[in-house]
């Protein structure tokens, strides 16, 4: 049985869970999620909790039972709490400006780049070399950030680009003079 898909998932006060076959829609105090899950995996509210079940132990029966159950804790913890990834500018003159809605990046390009976040999803700009990607769904919130990473990715040299906060670049070393 798999470890994640058996443990229930605990629904928090103020969090509203309604299934519908196997649509799930979660609303709390940040807002309101809806998916769709496959037929096969059985979910339920019982004494303020979320089970998942399995009809059996085929392969894909096992495979999607965990995944289930994580999405939709996924979805409980984005209405309670709310997920965010913290992004760095590293390199000289890499900076971050929000101008209304979009994220403007200047990042080595003869251009800035002007991005507009994906629906459900806020940016916040705390400093010019810092961005906080914010919002219910993790699915969403991580795209996002990947997508400003994928900008200007960090390079293994110096280390300059755009990373993720808790990223370690590995570094190379560099090339040596030719010794005659």
């Amino acid at each position: 049985m798999s470890r994640i898909g058996r443990s229930p998932i605990t629904i928090p006060a103020g969090v509203d869970v309604k299934i519908d076959g196997n649509v799930v829609s979660v609303k709390g105090p940040k807002g309101s999620l809806t998916k769709a899950f496959n037929k096969d995996i059985k979910i339920s509210v019982e004494n303020g909790q979320i089970i998942c079940a399995r009809p059996s132990d085929n392969k894909n029966h096992r495979s999607l039972h965990g995944l289930t159950r994580s999405l939709i804790n996924n979805m409980v913890q984005g209405v309670t709490t709310g997920f965010e990834k913290s992004l760095d500018l590293v390199g000289v003159g890499y900076r971050a400006a929000k101008q209304g809605n979009k994220l403007v990046l200047t990042v080595g390009y003869s251009h800035p780049v002007e991005m507009t976040p994906l629906e459900g999803v806020e940016v916040e700009v705390p400093a010019p070399n810092k961005i906080i990607v914010k919002g219910i769904d993790k699915e969403k919130v991580g795209e996002f950030a990947a997508n400003i990473r994928a900008v200007r990715e960090p390079e293994p040299y110096k280390g300059k680009g755009i990373k993720y906060s808790d990223e370690v670049i590995i570094r190379k070393v560099g090339k040596t003079g030719a010794k005659k």
